[in-house]
């Protein structure tokens, strides 16, 4: 019998730094995945209150989080109501200070653009201080360099890094990355999973090619 790390656990492992979010996380817009972790040294169970930003669930974005990413400390993810009211010559929020300002405008929350959800996939890694805009799709296998500025999509199995967030490189060739998106791995029952570990860690690209291929013929 495997010893396989409890997906409901907040600390996974004795460091206490690393917390499964999703056993920590209360907004019923926010859906995350198991295995999912963020990483932070002073509070990393605050994930909600200290990184997900102007969340207000009544506006209807949804932040969407796959399973098995790695979210550095400080990452920000900027929710929809986040934004100003844009479609006029001002951009003031005159209706959230009350009074005449409020009577005589519309309101709020029905001004601003409404960016959609931010869905990050599966084994997405986001490094320090990164900052996702809202209506954001980050790939599969997707990594996102530390400081980053993310304000339009990320394909699969691609690095990006900057302000804003522009391709650095492809992490694989196109045919591994389709084996990969092909595979799904992190759909994996967990006794499954840990068969595979040795093949998802194997450097030997060209290998682990071969043992996907045959894999998914076997699946056939």
């Amino acid at each position: 019998m495997y010893q396989i790390p409890d997906p409901n656990q907040v600390f996974p492992n004795e460091y206490k730094t690393s917390c499964f979010i999703k056993n920590v996380v209360k907004a019923p817009n926010i859906s995350i995945g198991d295995y999912t972790y963020y990483d932070d040294a002073v509070d990393p169970t605050g994930f909600e209150k200290n990184n997900v930003l102007f969340n207000y669930p009544e506006f209807g974005d949804h932040l969407i989080i796959g399973k098995f990413c790695a979210i550095a400390c400080g990452t920000k993810f900027i929710m929809g109501p986040a934004n100003h009211r844009i479609s006029s010559v001002t951009t003031y929020p005159f209706h959230v200070f009350g009074g005449a300002w409020q009577e005589n405008t519309p309101p709020h929350l029905d001004q601003l653009p409404r960016k959609g959800d931010i869905v990050i996939g599966n084994d997405v890694w986001i490094g320090r201080e990164c900052v996702i805009m809202p209506g954001v799709k980050i790939g599969d296998g997707a990594i996102v360099a530390a400081c980053s500025v993310v304000a339009k999509d990320i394909p699969p199995y691609t690095v990006f890094g900057g302000n804003p967030a522009r391709l650095i490189k492809q992490r694989f060739d196109e045919e591994l990355t389709g084996l990969l998106l092909q595979l799904c791995w992190w759909d994996l029952e967990p006794e499954e999973l840990v068969k595979i570990l040795p093949l998802l860690c194997d450097p030997d690209l060209e290998k682990v090619k071969k043992a996907i291929k045959e894999r998914l013929t076997q699946s056939q």
